[in-house]
């Protein structure tokens, strides 16, 4: 979304139950918000050169800040990447992730990874 909202998403395949279905209903349905906590007053956004990396621009009181969002392709699964890069000033950001499986339905459980990294969400 132009708000910094990934609203859809089927995960960890393409061909999975969507994980983020806010699409279908509200942010309680899932999503990863990642965006400026001040008011914005412009967004801009565009595709890098000729590659499916998306370039989101928000343009703020306190400046100006980047949030770069990719899915780099590995092996079975996909990695979403969200990289945010300041520009200029100094811009607060917030981020809020509501993950639901079953397209929106169902709350996992969730912790941190036994292995050290990230987080395991089990429904």
């Amino acid at each position: 979304g132009r708000d910094g909202s990934i609203d859809w998403l089927c995960w960890p395949a393409f061909d999975s139950d969507a994980c983020f279905a806010a699409l279908l209903g509200t942010s309680r349905n899932g999503r990863w918000l990642l965006a400026p906590a001040e008011t914005i007053k412009r967004t801009s956004r565009r595709y890098r050169d000729d590659t499916l990396i998306l370039e989101t621009r928000f343009e703020t009181n306190g400046g100006v800040v980047e949030l770069i969002d990719f899915m780099p392709p590995r092996g079975h699964a996909s990695d979403v990447v969200r990289l945010v890069r300041g520009i200029s000033g100094r811009v607060k950001m917030h981020m809020e992730l509501v993950i639901r499986f079953g397209f929106g339905v169902d709350v996992p459980w969730v912790k941190k990874n036994p292995d050290g990294g990230g987080l395991l969400a089990i429904s």
